[in-house]
């Protein structure tokens, strides 16, 4: 498992995170959206001269983020750790709101502040390339979250991507909702309907596990989810459709939130749900045995910690790997502590400290 060290968390998780079966997740060497070979976040450091240079530089930074969650709040401030350690200061944060239009007025709005480097994620990889353009023209250095733009390229455009291994943590799903149901009955497939790389790969690796390992178990339904901002109104309709499923998968935190909700306002406790990425309202209805039955996190704080020391390299003009890989577990509510602990790097909030 070459480079992957970081990556091994969640073969012993998969033996420890037990619902009513074991959690398989069979960990293969992940590529990069572009087709790069991870390399393990743990791998990248940084030496005692590399360090002095970088805080001798003087570099201002500005984070141009895409939405706001629990999960982007412990990446941010895995990375603006890291800056303040090495004495990079950031002159601006932005949250478009998963609008891509205000992602693009939003590059514009910080250049102006005059960055040494912009650290992001993107809304729309396809249209991010023309606001991106700009700040790349202007020397700007930057590294993305999950993907870059269509059309960037590693080593030229931009200095690196930190993400997971995508395809492997919709294994994880896969197999968590395989375990939640003792591997038979009927379910709901809840996709991400976007050229989105990150949620593309988790919902593939998902339906394909379900598919090739887990016969007893049929989806019955699949729903696409286009625009975010209508997952409540849609996800109501699909539950009130099929009210007698066994479990439903949510491409995400957010939309998972919209499926709980409903399941909740038509008094159903049987149907399980598995999805990505620690929210609170989730987690806490998983501590109290309700719908949620697993979370499959990544190490959000170390994706942020390790985007900050390959931007703080590519200002020194040092090179780095194009794609850096953190690790992925599967949380259930027997080890929710130890996965806001791993993954975002933060105490239980207070709602389930006491459970």
């Amino acid at each position: 498992m070459l480079h992957r060290r970081a990556l091994l968390v969640s073969v012993g998780a998969a033996a420890l995170f037990a619902l009513t079966g074991p959690l398989r997740a069979e960990l293969k060497p992940s590529k990069g959206p572009n087709g790069e070979p991870a390399t393990a976040a743990s791998d990248l450091k940084l030496t005692s001269d590399q360090e002095a240079r970088i805080k001798a530089g003087a570099f201002s930074i500005a984070i141009v983020w895409h939405e706001s969650s629990d999960w982007s709040k412990a990446v941010i401030q895995g990375a603006t750790d890291e800056f303040t350690r090495l004495g990079l200061k950031v002159v601006a944060q932005t949250d478009a709101n998963f609008d891509a239009a205000k992602q693009k007025s939003d590059v514009e709005t910080v250049m102006a502040k005059k960055p040494s480097a912009i650290f992001s994620e993107l809304v729309d990889p396809d249209t991010a390339a023309e606001a991106f353009k700009a700040a790349k023209d202007a020397g700007i250095k930057l590294v993305f979250v999950d993907q870059p733009p269509k059309g960037f390229t590693a080593g030229g455009d931009y200095v690196s991507v930190i993400s997971d291994d995508f395809a492997q943590m919709g294994k994880h799903a896969g197999d968590a909702m395989g375990a939640a149901l003792g591997g038979k009955g009927k379910i709901a497939y809840v996709y991400h309907d976007a050229n989105f790389f990150v949620t593309n790969q988790r919902d593939a690796g998902f339906k394909q596990t379900i598919l090739d390992d887990y016969k007893g178990i049929e989806i019955v339904a699949e729903q696409a989810l286009a625009d975010p901002t209508r997952a409540e109104d849609v996800l109501n309709a699909l539950v009130t459709k099929h009210p007698n499923l066994d479990g439903i998968y949510a491409t995400w935190s957010t939309p998972a939130e919209s499926v709980l909700a409903a399941l909740r306002n038509g008094g159903n406790s049987h149907t399980k749900i598995v999805t990505f990425d620690l929210s609170e309202p989730l987690a806490l209805d998983m501590v109290k045995g309700g719908n949620v039955a697993a979370i499959v996190v990544d190490e959000a704080y170390r994706i942020g910690a390790t985007g900050a020391k390959a931007l703080a390299l590519g200002l020194i003009g040092e090179k780095t790997a194009p794609y850096y890989a953190v690790g992925a577990l599967t949380v259930t509510k027997d080890t929710v502590k130890e996965g806001y602990q791993n993954s975002l790097h933060r105490d239980l909030p207070a709602s389930m400290a006491a459970k």
